[in-house]
């Protein structure tokens, strides 16, 4: 009977645990789509994202679809070095050629893909850093916050992409021989490997301030000393309960990493410290369109379209990061604890 009664008792409980997470969901979503320049940015960054994934499957389905089907597709290779050098945009080549006749807007999609790429992936490093840094720093408190923070502060009074530029020139030459030691060809993007290494590892100083902020608000909240009395240890602590209650902010800043970082490997890459040919990224891009410049004609289309895909694709991040801020810094989360 007391087993029947406690089933009882809990049925309607879990129930409307289970219901709880779809309704927080909905409205989040409800609230992310009042902020129209966020909706909008989060359409434009999906639908880029989508192009950048299947044009290189629509190549290659071309290039089987017959003969004009295989000259549309060798004629957008990126890679395809041609006699029409500097051609304007046009029919055959929807954003012109570059200095060796290789179609730009195949070059600018292809280039999408190492800018998000080093966006991604720096970001991510940055996350796992400094969510682990913050989140043990904020709990354990005393002398071993204080280490922790100052050695933030240390790297924060250091200059980050004069950081990162040290980095490469430095120690990218005993980087490359060590993957020469390994199988495969990692030394071709050994640069690559060692930007996003490079970008992460100074990204991640902001995100660690903020989830130490966090923690150190939520370690003395009443299901956190309910845990610890239960006999939880602090990792458990951590993994189950503290650090999920900090995915809000976290989320938002992530937004606003992603775009610092592509921004930051653009500039290196415009500086001839990022990508190498012939990978391309979008700061590539634009540095070979400014090589470009002279008295006599400005071939516009090379920095126009690298360029507009670049701070159009930054806006967008901003303006989501935006909307997210206003879903998750409203209350998005409230009841959640």
């Amino acid at each position: 009977m007391i087993e029947h009664d406690a089933k009882d008792r809990n049925t309607p409980q879990s129930s409307v645990m289970e219901l709880e997470e779809p309704v927080t969901t909905f409205k989040s979503w409800e609230r992310f789509k009042r902020n129209r320049l966020a909706l909008l940015s989060f359409w434009l960054l999906l639908g880029l994202l989508l192009m950048v994934a299947l044009w290189p499957f629509a190549l290659k389905v071309a290039s089987w679809t017959g003969r004009d089907g295989a000259a549309f597709a060798m004629r957008h290779n990126p890679d395809q070095l041609s006699d029409e050098q500097f051609q304007p945009p046009n029919a055959s080549h929807w954003f012109g050629t570059d200095v060796h006749g290789r179609d730009l807007f195949s070059r600018v999609l292809y280039g999408a893909r190492i800018s998000l790429l080093a966006g991604i992936v720096g970001t991510g490093v940055s996350l796992l850093i400094g969510v682990l840094w913050g989140a043990v720093a904020g709990y354990a408190g005393g002398r071993i916050d204080a280490i922790m923070m100052r050695f933030v502060d240390v790297l924060y009074s250091l200059p980050s992409i004069v950081f990162v530029i040290v980095l490469v020139t430095t120690l990218e030459g005993i980087v490359k021989n060590w993957l020469a030691a390994l199988p495969g060809s990692w030394v071709g993007i050994s640069r690559f490997l060692f930007l996003l290494a490079g970008l992460g590892a100074v990204s991640w100083l902001t995100m660690a301030r903020i989830v130490r902020g966090q923690v150190l608000t939520l370690r003395h909240r009443a299901f956190v000393e309910a845990s610890r009395v239960l006999g939880a240890g602090p990792g458990h602590i951590l993994a189950r309960h503290i650090i999920p209650h900090t995915f809000g902010i976290v989320i938002i800043y992530l937004t606003m990493t992603v775009p610092a970082i592509m921004l930051y490997e653009s500039f290196l890459s415009y500086l001839g410290l990022g990508i190498q040919p012939p990978m391309a990224s979008w700061g590539s891009l634009i540095a070979e369109g400014t090589d470009q410049i002279n008295p006599i004609r400005i071939y516009w289309w090379l920095i126009v379209f690298p360029g507009g895909f670049l701070i159009s694709t930054l806006l967008a991040l901003n303006f989501i990061g935006d909307g997210l801020r206003d879903v998750w810094g409203s209350g998005g989360r409230e009841g959640h604890v």
